[in-house]
């Protein structure tokens, strides 16, 4: 199984841009900036990306964010995540950008778009991986990020921007405070895909419905805890985000065998298997879909239909969608 996992022709939908910065690639931006707290050293930052809690993950994560301090730095994260996705066998990604975090560090808003459009070409280029953008508020920084981030996308934004997000704690972050933000993000043709029920019940997966008009949800396994909102993501076609490793590091669920996969998917509800942070979380897209297959019990034949359920929630072009479901039924015939 292991084996046709890695095969499998994949699209990731929920994974973050510096969240994916390898080992090799942290390290390597550290020695560039040896102020930063952040270990020089690939093997010291095993014991470095060890969480307590989802408040000590943000910290480690903000950490990480203060090593992009110029557009080359940008670049190389972007084009090194590319090369670790491709590994995956991810052949399209939308990838989950915070831009606010690097302006308000003094990287200029046009210097950072030009930076990722550039290595987004590059990553085609040398990987063949395809990729589209997620601008993201992180919702820490409050209504000042919001108003930043949906300026950049605005102004800025390319045709490879997809959608609008939202991410950071939940707890103290409540959705409806961003509904503007969202709406005129909306009104210029991008996508809404809040983070919701990730940390916190099943209530922020309502006000990012019904306030942000969210058409995926982030996380969302909050949505378990409520029969009614299941119900209401089934019949509006809302997909969920699912990450199983990182809901277990960041203390979401205390355990795989306690995750809410099986769940949500008893209840109709469509889930696409992410993996968020990987390097941060120690896992990789191949381990989550062996994940997936474990809790679901699922068969080759299940694997392709979790795969499809990624590039049909994508935003894709749906000629890409379609060559993606070739691609995906050919792993059968491959083997």
């Amino acid at each position: 199984m292991q084996d046709f996992i890695a095969a499998l022709p994949k699209a990731e939908l929920h994974v973050h841009h510096v969240g994916s910065a390898s080992p090799d690639t942290v390290a390597r931006l550290a020695e560039r900036h040896p102020d930063s707290p952040v270990p020089a050293d690939a093997a010291a930052l095993a014991e470095y990306f060890t969480f307590t809690d989802f408040a000590h993950f943000i910290e480690v994560y903000l950490s990480v964010v203060d090593l992009l301090r110029t557009p080359e730095d940008i670049w190389t994260l972007t084009h090194e995540v590319g090369r670790d996705l491709a590994a995956q066998n991810v052949r399209y990604a939308e990838l989950t950008m915070t831009p606010y975090t690097s302006i308000v560090r003094g990287i200029a808003a046009e210097a950072y778009v030009e930076a990722i459009e550039d290595a987004r070409a590059a990553v085609e280029r040398d990987f063949g991986v395809a990729l589209q953008w997620i601008f993201d508020i992180p919702g820490e920084s409050g209504l000042p990020a919001a108003d930043v981030t949906l300026d950049t996308a605005l102004r800025l934004g390319p045709g490879s921007l997809v959608g609008f997000g939202l991410g950071g704690p939940e707890i103290g972050v409540p959705r409806p405070q961003f509904a503007s933000h969202f709406e005129r993000a909306r009104a210029a043709g991008l996508h809404s895909v809040p983070h919701a029920g990730e940390s916190t019940g099943p209530q922020s997966i309502w006000d990012s419905i019904d306030t942000l008009g969210a058409e995926r949800i982030g996380h969302g396994i909050a949505a378990a805890q409520d029969p009614a909102l299941m119900e209401r993501l089934v019949a509006d076609g809302i997909a969920l985000e699912v990450c199983p490793t990182s809901n277990v590091r960041t203390r979401s669920v205390p355990s795989l065998d306690e995750h809410p996969l099986a769940a949500l998917v008893e209840a109709g509800v469509t889930v696409t298997i992410n993996s968020d942070d990987p390097p941060m979380f120690g896992t990789t897209l191949n381990d989550e879909y062996a994940i997936a297959a474990e809790l679901l019990d699922l068969d080759e034949a299940g694997l392709r239909a979790l795969a499809t359920a990624a590039v049909d929630a994508s935003f894709a072009p749906e000629p890409m969608k379609a060559h993606l479901r070739d691609e995906i039924a050919g792993a059968r015939q491959d083997r």
